[in-house]
């Protein structure tokens, strides 16, 4: 439980009036080593998407259309942030430093988005992908 509120209170999200999660969020896949799909959900009903120098892990998830829910954490040393460009969006999560968190709610339609870390060349540097939306 203190883990939770501490990860709740280093978020530094301002709109306080949005839910953390709802029941309508879709669920985002990944793949797994063997190719085969494998839910990824973390609290809270959220996708669990982790920033590192210099990679986005899961890098190619696969979402269903909808509202999907990104609990984003850089663990890396380097500040990062997550984007979602594509289809007439462009989202993005403010720049967390290391350690921090933050969540990113995006109503996402079928198709093939960009997905990357906006800060500096950090994309060219690995931090990119591709989120496929059904």
């Amino acid at each position: 439980m203190l883990a939770c509120g501490l990860l709740f209170a280093a978020c530094g999200d301002d709109d306080e009036d949005e839910p953390a999660s709802t029941q309508s969020e879709a669920p985002v896949q990944t793949e797994t080593p063997s190719g085969s799909q494998d839910e990824s959900t973390g609290s809270g009903g959220g996708t669990k998407v982790t920033l590192t120098e210099f990679a986005i892990d899961p890098p190619n998830p696969t979402a269903q259309a909808g509202s999907v829910t990104f609990d984003v954490s850089n663990e890396g040393s380097a500040p990062h942030a997550l984007e979602i460009e594509g289809n007439g969006i462009e989202e993005v999560t403010d720049t967390l430093s290391g350690g921090q968190s933050a969540t990113l709610t995006v109503d996402l339609e079928p198709g093939e988005y960009e997905w990357y870390c906006p800060v500096g060349n950090h994309a060219d540097q690995g931090m990119e992908g591709t989120l496929t939306v059904e």
